[in-house]
C-alpha cells in the first residue's frame, strides 16, 4: 500500500478481519504517522521507500526491485495489493519473487483513466494489468460494477479473474445515526481530498447558485488538498472560496463523524470513484446523499430513494438537487433513513471483511493448499 495514513484510514477493518480469521498480517507501505497505530494493532510493519507521486521510471524499475526482495525475505504464502501502483509494481513483483496467491484490488480506475491524456502510460499499465491478471494464482477486486465491465470490455482482466468486494465496508457502531443539527441552517458537506476530479469547483458554483436564489445553505469542505495528485487544488484557491457566502473550509478534519454531526446531508460532485468512503460513512450516520451518476457512487446513492443523482460537471443540475434537499426536510429524513438501513444491508465492515478473507482462503486452497497464511499488504 502506498502511504500508512490510507491503510489506517480505509483498509484497517480488512486487516483486522484476516487477524481476526487466524492470519498473521504483516503491512507493507510507506510509513510517515501512523507507524505506532499499525504495530499497536499487532501487525508487522515493513517500511517501503517508495513516492506514490512520482513518475520517473527508474524510480519504479527500483520499487519494483525493492518489493521482489521484500518478498524474498518474508516468503508470504500471500500478498494483498491494493490500488493501481501497488497492484502494477506489486503485481510485477509477486511474479518475479514466486509469491504463491495474488489478491490484487484496485480502489478505482482513478484519474488515469479520465480523459483523453496520459495515453502512453494508460497503455503502460494495461500491458502490466494484462500480465499481472491473466494468472492462475491471482484475483483482482473491483469496488463497483462499471469498474469490473470496463476492466472486461477492455481486455484488461478475464471475467472470470475479476470480481466485486465493495471496499472495506463501514463501522456501522462506530458510524453510528446521528440527529439533525438542531439549529442554524440547513448544511451539506463534502469531505475528501481538494482535487479538481473530486468535482469540488462544481460544488461551488452549484452552491453559489442555490444562495443567490435566496436559500441559506451552507457548505462546510473538509479535507486537505492532494499535492501528489494531478488535479490538487491549491491552498489560494480554497482559501478564496472559503471566503464566499455561506462557505466554510475546515481543512483536514481528525475525526469526520464531527462533519456529519454539522450537516443535514453529504455531497460528493466526482467524476469518478472506486466506492466513496465518505458517502458511505455518511450514508451510515443516517445522512441524505447527494452525487454525480458515475461510476462508484451510483453504486451507493439510488435517486429518489436516499439521495439524489445528478450529471457530472452540471452546476446547474447540482443546484437544483441541493436546493430540494435544503427546502424539503420530510425528503431529507427519509432517504436519510434510506441510507443507514442500505448500509446495515450491503456495506457493513464485517460483513466485507468475511468476504475478503473468503477470496483468501480460496486463493490459499487453490495455490497454496499446505500455508500457515501470512499477508503482506503493500
Amino acid at each position: 500500500m502506498t502511504e500508512d495514513w490510507f491503510f489506517w484510514a480505509h483498509r484497517l477493518p480488512m486487516a483486522r478481519a484476516a487477524r481476526d480469521a487466524g492470519f498473521a498480517v504483516s503491512v507493507a507501505t510507506r510509513v510517515d504517522r501512523h507507524g505506532d497505530l499499525i504495530r499497536g494493532e499487532g501487525f508487522d510493519l515493513l517500511p517501503l521507500g517508495w513516492d506514490r507521486r512520482s513518475a520517473n521510471p527508474f524510480a519504479a524499475v527500483a520499487a519494483i526491485a525493492a518489493l521482489v526482495g521484500l518478498y524474498r525475505r518474508v516468503r508470504p504464502d500471500l500478498v494483498h495489493h491494493v490500488a493501481l501502483k501497488p497492484v502494477v509494481f506489486g503485481g510485477l513483483a509477486a511474479r518475479l519473487a514466486g509469491v504463491p496467491c495474488v489478491l490484487n484490488t484496485l480502489t478505482g480506475l482513478g484519474d488515469l483513466f479520465i480523459g483523453d491524456d496520459r495515453k502512453l502510460l494508460r497503455t503502460l499499465v494495461g500491458l502490466a494489468l494484462r500480465l499481472i491478471t491473466r494468472r492462475d494464482n491471482a484475483l483482482l477486486t473491483v469496488e463497483n460494477g462499471d469498474d469490473r465491465r470496463f476492466l472486461i470490455d477492455s481486455g484488461l482482466a478475464p471475467a472470470d479473474g475479476v470480481v466485486v468486494v465493495r471496499g472495506s465496508g463501514v463501522d456501522v457502531e462506530r458510524f453510528a445515526p446521528l440527529p439533525e443539527p438542531a439549529d442554524g441552517p440547513v448544511t451539506v458537506a463534502y469531505a475528501g481530498r481538494m482535487t479538481v476530479n473530486k468535482g469540488v469547483a462544481t460544488l461551488i458554483e452549484a452552491h453559489q447558485r442555490v444562495v443567490a436564489r435566496g436559500v441559506p445553505l451552507r457548505l462546510l469542505m473538509a479535507g486537505a488538498p492532494d499535492p501528489g495528485n494531478q488535479s490538487n487544488l491549491s491552498d489560494e484557491q480554497l482559501r478564496r472560496w472559503a471566503a464566499l457566502p455561506m462557505v466554510e473550509w475546515l481543512g483536514q478534519v481528525a475525526d469526520v463523524r464531527t462533519v456529519w454531526a454539522r450537516c443535514h446531508a453529504a455531497v460528493l460532485a466526482s467524476r469518478r470513484e472506486g466506492l466513496p468512503v465518505s458517502l458511505m460513512e455518511a450514508a451510515a450516520c443516517g445522512r441524505p446523499l447527494i452525487a454525480t451518476d458515475v461510476p462508484g457512487c451510483r453504486e451507493i446513492v439510488v435517486d429518489g430513494d436516499n439521495g439524489l443523482l445528478v450529471p457530472p460537471d452540471d452546476p446547474a443540475a447540482l443546484a437544483v438537487a441541493l436546493e430540494r434537499i435544503a427546502t424539503d426536510a420530510a425528503f431529507r429524513q427519509r432517504c436519510g433513513a434510506r441510507s443507514r438501513a442500505m448500509v446495515l444491508s450491503d456495506l457493513a465492515s464485517d460483513r466485507v471483511g468475511a468476504q475478503v478473507v473468503g477470496h483468501y482462503r480460496a486463493l490459499i486452497a487453490r495455490c497454496s493448499p499446505t500455508a500457515s497464511p501470512r499477508e503482506v499488504t503493500p
